[in-house]
């Protein structure tokens, strides 16, 4: 009988271990994640202060520290993708808060594409978030 429960033990152990390591492996995925813009509307010109949450779309809750390597601004919306502006990132004034600084030189629709990495996931985060540029 002794020799029956030796060999069966390194199963039984391998059985807990693979079931213990499927259940601590579920993870996100980066689809799980997007930027939102906090307003949409922003006042044209010099200086306009674009602010996007980043967002676990699962819970609502916001994601600090992502590393946002990629950023730019057009009008593609309104048919120019061409016309480009400078974006600026700033500090950010609360966690899961990123803030740019632009100069939004018409009115109109504005594109704000983001790539960005967030920590303790795999894969690239990119957004297209649209924003009108108001007198």
């Amino acid at each position: 009988m002794t020799t029956f429960h030796i060999k069966r033990a390194p199963m039984a152990a391998l059985m807990v271990a693979l079931s213990v390591s499927a259940v601590s492996t579920v993870r996100a995925d980066i689809a799980d994640y997007e930027f939102r813009l906090v307003q949409t509307n922003l006042k044209q010109g010099d200086g306009a202060m674009v602010s996007v949450r980043l967002v676990d779309k699962r819970t609502g809750g916001t994601i600090p520290d992502a590393v946002i390597f990629a950023m730019r601004i057009d009008m593609a919306p309104d048919g120019m993708p061409t016309m480009t502006a400078p974006i600026e990132a700033l500090p950010s004034t609360e966690p899961g808060i990123y803030r740019f600084k632009t100069n939004l030189t018409m009115e109109g629709g504005w594109q704000l594409s983001l790539g960005a990495k967030i920590q303790g996931e795999s894969g690239t985060l990119q957004n297209k978030l649209i924003l009108r540029a108001v007198p």
